[in-house]
């Protein structure tokens, strides 16, 4: 397959809002479940997050494109890098729960889980505790999870869905 790919810059500050406009642009544009759709941090004079779609056809790129367009989005071919942080993938609805590294290895478009902090990659029967919550990024062309032990031998996605601001308690 061939990917068609397009950026949105929406001028999104954070990820949460941006995870919630792929959702909603997913579902606008009623996109088959194997899309891709990533987060990128833009830095710069006017730092963002922005968003890539990779679809399955250039007709279905086509629409989009037109579609996002006429929705007043800003929208420019290709990503605006090679390193982003999947929100939409295929497998990932099926990533809920607690699951072993194989069963996640095997239901998604994820290629490498890795542990933070350790050389290597977890044993095939060890357990993710996804939260429904999983963010893999592309490295290398390749999707990979970054994970950190948790309570009891078991994993986690590094990115929690609702993670502490800092400072909240100042």
């Amino acid at each position: 397959m061939t990917p068609y790919v397009l950026t949105v810059d929406a001028d999104v500050r954070d990820l949460r809002t941006a995870d919630r406009l792929l959702h909603a642009l997913a579902a606008e544009l009623a996109l088959p479940e194997g899309v891709f759709g990533c987060t990128h941090l833009v830095r710069g004079e006017r730092p963002r997050v922005a968003l890539s779609l990779t679809l399955p056809s250039e007709s279905l790129l086509r629409t989009a494109q037109e579609r996002l367009m006429a929705a007043g989005h800003q929208v420019s071919p290709g990503a605006p890098d090679a390193e982003g942080r999947a929100v939409l993938y295929p497998g990932v609805s099926a990533l809920t729960g607690t699951l072993t590294i194989a069963d996640v290895l095997a239901r998604s478009a994820i290629d490498r889980v890795t542990v933070l902090g350790t050389p290597g990659q977890p044993a095939p029967d060890t357990a993710l505790v996804t939260s429904d919550h999983v963010r893999p990024a592309w490295q290398s062309d390749e999707l990979v999870l970054t994970t950190m032990p948790a309570v009891g031998g078991t994993l986690v996605p590094f990115e929690v869905p609702d993670p502490t601001p800092c400072c909240a308690d100042h």
